[in-house]
């Protein structure tokens, strides 16, 4: 009599216990939907569900079923999730998670966790197989970075405080060149001695000319650049430059509808200078706002010409290893994406171009008569980062080389 009692009890208990847990899973449902939508849209090739114990991912199976149906994606309960730098190991010890995919994407993890297995794992090879992770996940550079910042010893140059971009170029004749920067284009003269003209161009972006004499270089090495001076006032410059005789290699072109109009002059050494007016444009979304923002500097010659900032055009045999140098080692984000060409913003004035050197005005060259100097708030512990990981003993203290062989100062 008892027992018969008892039973009813304890299922009224099992019940009312069963409800509550059901009850407590309302925030992990909408983050599971969340995240099936945005793998059935394609925005995440993979997405976790909340780390659960087994017991209580029991419970949450049927919802998991539910939602895998709704957006008709796959699922994969997995009790053994990788162990990469994007998280920390304590955030799934005990807990079992489920993996949301569709297609082939289970695959590519499980190839991924057969890499991560395999014994003496160097740091660096580690990291490379977390970033494998956090694309898989669908995170951009920028979220792999600052996940890989957060759990290791990962830095990138944005950590140590970017601010300011500055071109340095190279000349035989320097007195020749500053008259042309000076006065045919009106720049703002900020520093000079016997070697060296430093130009404001706006912001925080400056043009450096260098004497030849002493500087290592011969003068005969390729120049593989080109500087952009972005502005508004295209025609105008277009009709100063004209004016003052100054050789012109591209005339002026105006494609209405597309995504920037400009044209190319040569310096008095054979530099190429790129004037530019950027246009709202598929290309150009993130761009566009991060140019409006920018308070344009007159030159000499008035308000009629300004300067609202620059791009330094870099050439590369192999475009994937410059990006991600760029994306990875220096921690910027894209600006623009021309296919070929693609734009990354170093500093608020400032921005850094990568060019297919198959298609672009210059070609590569492996000797290169241009150095790009970065001001950093944190100089000394950006060299310290890069002595501990980066032991090249070719490398010169303050100092990197990209994949294309284009050297940086700090």
């Amino acid at each position: 009599m008892k027992r018969q009692f008892l039973t009813p009890l304890l299922l009224l208990y099992l019940f009312f216990l069963y409800s509550c847990e059901q009850r407590s899973f309302d925030k992990q449902s909408g983050q599971i939907e969340s995240f099936a939508e945005m793998v059935k849209s394609g925005v995440k090739p993979l997405a976790l569900g909340p780390p659960m114990t087994s017991a209580e991912l029991d419970l949450f199976m049927p919802e998991v079923e539910r939602i895998s149906q709704k957006y008709g994606v796959s699922f994969y309960r997995e009790a053994d999730l990788v162990q990469t730098d994007l998280f920390p190991a304590s955030s799934v010890e005990g807990k079992e998670v489920v993996l949301f995919y569709k297609g082939n994407t289970l695959k590519a993890y499980e190839d991924l966790k057969q890499e991560l297995a395999k014994d003496n794992l160097t740091a660096e090879r580690k990291r490379e197989l977390s970033r494998r992770f956090g694309r898989l996940l669908g995170y951009p550079t920028e979220r792999i970075n600052d996940l890989l910042a957060e759990n290791s010893s990962f830095r990138d140059l944005e950590d140590f405080g970017i601010q300011g971009l500055e071109f340095k170029w190279f000349y035989k004749d320097l007195a020749k060149a500053k008259a042309f920067y000076q006065t045919t284009l009106g720049l703002e003269l900020v520093q000079e001695n016997d070697s060296l003209a430093k130009f404001l161009i706006a912001g925080d972006s400056f043009l450096t000319l260098h004497s030849i004499a002493n500087s290592g270089y011969t003068g005969a090495e390729s120049k593989s650049v080109a500087l952009a001076f972005l502005t508004d006032q295209l025609e105008a410059w277009y009709a100063h430059l004209q004016e003052q005789k100054v050789t012109i290699k591209y005339p002026l072109k105006q494609n209405p509808g597309g995504p920037h109009d400009g044209f190319v002059a040569v310096d008095p050494e054979g530099y190429l200078l790129e004037f530019e007016t950027f246009f709202q444009h598929p290309e150009n979304e993130v761009f566009m706002p991060e140019l409006d923002e920018l308070q344009p500097k007159s030159t000499r010659h008035g308000e009629k010409l300004q300067f609202k900032g620059s791009v330094v055009w870099l050439y590369y045999k192999d475009m994937l290893p410059a990006e991600l140098f760029v994306e990875e080692s220096l921690g910027l984000t894209k600006s623009a994406d021309q296919g070929w060409a693609k734009v990354y913003r170093f500093s608020q004035h400032g921005y850094l171009g990568l060019v297919d050197g198959l298609r672009g005005m210059n070609t590569f060259s492996p000797e290169k008569l241009v150095e790009i100097s970065v001001d950093l708030e944190n100089p000394g512990p950006w060299e310290n980062y890069l002595k501990a990981n980066f032991p090249d003993s070719t490398r010169k203290a303050n100092s990197l080389k990209d994949a294309g062989g284009y050297l940086f100062r700090f």
